[in-house]
C-alpha cells in the first residue's frame, strides 16, 4: 500500500510540473496581457495555499482517504474544463478553482505517508522515497508537457492528467485503507492551528520549505538568462534543471538515503540551505556551462538533504491528530515560497539584476534563524 502511496503522489505533483512550459503560452494564446498571464500562473499557487490550510483541517476532520478521493475527483473535473475555455479570463477562473481544490491533495497524502510510517527508525527513509516520487515528477512532468504540446496540443496534456488523476482515484477507492479515523466534525476553527503555527519545529520546517522553494522559484526564473548568454538553447536550461532532479534522485534512492535516519533532520536542513545558497553563490558569478553545472549538482544535493528531512520533522512535530493541519500549515508556505520566489526574483533582476546573489542572502538568513529556533 505504500508503494501505491508513492505513485498517487507523483501524480499529485505530475499536476503542477507537466504544465510549467505550457500555461504561460496557453494564457497568452487565449489574448491574455502579460499582466494577465502572470496572474494565471500566480493565481494557482495562491489559492493553493487556502487548499492547504482548510484542506488540513478537512483531513483531520474526515480522514486522509476521503479527503484525497474528493481532491481527486475534483481535481480531474477542473483539469476537463481547460480544453474547453473561450478567453483568458475564463482560464484564469479554471485556474483559481484548480489551486483551491489541489491544496488538500499533498497534505492528505503526507499525512497519509506520516501516519503509515509509525516506525522512528525508518521515518526518514520513507521521507526520502517521498522525495524521489516528486523529483520524478519534477523530472517527466515539464518534458512530457512540452513534448505532448508540440506534438499534439496543450488541451491534450490536461485531458492526459485528468485521466492519470481518475485511474489514481479508482487506486485509492478501492486498494489504500484508511489511516485515521475521528469521530469528531467539528466546523472549521481558524484557533485549532494557533499551536501548530507556534510550534517551533513546524515554524522551523516552515520556513525550510518557504525558502527552498525561493530558491527553486529563482532558477525557473533566471537560469535561463543565465543560459542564454551562453548563447545556448532552452535544451541547455533542460539540462540544467534536469541534473538537480537526478542528483536529488541519487541521493533519495541509493543507501545514501541513510543519512535521513541517521543524522539530525535540522542539520541536515541547515547543511542543505547553506549548499543552495553556495549554488547561487556560483550561479551569479558565471555563465560558463560547466560551472553552472556544478552549481547545478551543489544544487541538488542540498535539495536532497532538505526535503526528506523538514517533511520528517512535521511527521514527528504532530501527531494523527492534528498532522493533517501540520501539513497543510507546512504545504502553504511551500506555496508561499513558489509565488515569492518567480514574483521577487523578476522584481529583483529589473532592479539589481542580482536575482541569484539575492537568492543566496535569502538562503544563508534562513539559515541563521533555523540555527537559533533549534537552540532554543
Amino acid at each position: 500500500m505504500s508503494r501505491l502511496l508513492y505513485i498517487v503522489v507523483i501524480v499529485a505533483f505530475l499536476d503542477t510540473f507537466i504544465q510549467l512550459p505550457i500555461i504561460t503560452p496557453f494564457s497568452l494564446q487565449l489574448g491574455a496581457s502579460y499582466m494577465l498571464a502572470g496572474a494565471i500562473v500566480a493565481v494557482y499557487s495562491l489559492t493553493n495555499m487556502v487548499g492547504n490550510v482548510v484542506g488540513g483541517h478537512w483531513i483531520d476532520t474526515f480522514g486522509r482517504k476521503k479527503m484525497l478521493l474528493a481532491g481527486m475527483f475534483t481535481v480531474a473535473l477542473i483539469l476537463l474544463l481547460y480544453p474547453i475555455v473561450q478567453n483568458a479570463w475564463q482560464l484564469f477562473f479554471v485556474r483559481f478553482f484548480h489551486g483551491l481544490a489541489g491544496g488538500v491533495l499533498i497534505p492528505a497524502a503526507f499525512a497519509y505517508i506520516g501516519d503509515r510510517s509509525t516506525q522512528m527508525k525508518s521515518r526518514g527513509k520513507t521521507m526520502a522515497f517521498t522525495g524521489a516520487s516528486i523529483g520524478i515528477s519534477a523530472i517527466i512532468g515539464p518534458a512530457i508537457g512540452g513534448a505532448m504540446a508540440a506534438r499534439a496540443s496543450m488541451e491534450s496534456v490536461f485531458i492526459l492528467v485528468a485521466i492519470l488523476f481518475v485511474i489514481s482515484f479508482l487506486v485509492i477507492l478501492f486498494f489504500i485503507e484508511e489511516s485515521y479515523y475521528t469521530t469528531e466534525k467539528g466546523k472549521f476553527n481558524f484557533l485549532e492551528f494557533i499551536p501548530l503555527i507556534k510550534h517551533p519545529l513546524i515554524i522551523l520546517s516552515s520556513l525550510a520549505a518557504f525558502s527552498l522553494m525561493v530558491s527553486n522559484g529563482t532558477l525557473a526564473f533566471a537560469l535561463p538568462l543565465n543560459v542564454e548568454e551562453m548563447g545556448r538553447t532552452t535544451a541547455a536550461t533542460g539540462m540544467l534543471l534536469s541534473t538537480f532532479g537526478i542528483v536529488a534522485l541519487i541521493v533519495f534512492l541509493t543507501p545514501l538515503n541513510l543519512i535521513y535516519d541517521k543524522f539530525s533532520s535540522i542539520k541536515l536542513v541547515m547543511v542543505g540551505l547553506l549548499l543552495i545558497g553556495a549554488a547561487m553563490v556560483i550561479l551569479s558569478f558565471s555563465t560558463e556551462f560547466i560551472v553552472n553545472f556544478i552549481a547545478m549538482v551543489i544544487y541538488g544535493f542540498g535539495f536532497s538533504f532538505i526535503f526528506p528531512s523538514m517533511n520528517k520533522i512535521v511527521a514527528e512535530a504532530s501527531t494523527e491528530v492534528d498532522r493533517g493541519k501540520a501539513y497543510g500549515v507546512f504545504y502553504a508556505f511551500f506555496s508561499l515560497g513558489v509565488v515569492v520566489g518567480s514574483s521577487l526574483s523578476g522584481t529583483i533582476a529589473g532592479t539589481l539584476g542580482l536575482p541569484f546573489l539575492v537568492c543566496a542572502i535569502i538562503m544563508f538568513i534562513a539559515t541563521t534563524i533555523i540555527y537559533f529556533i533549534s537552540k532554543n
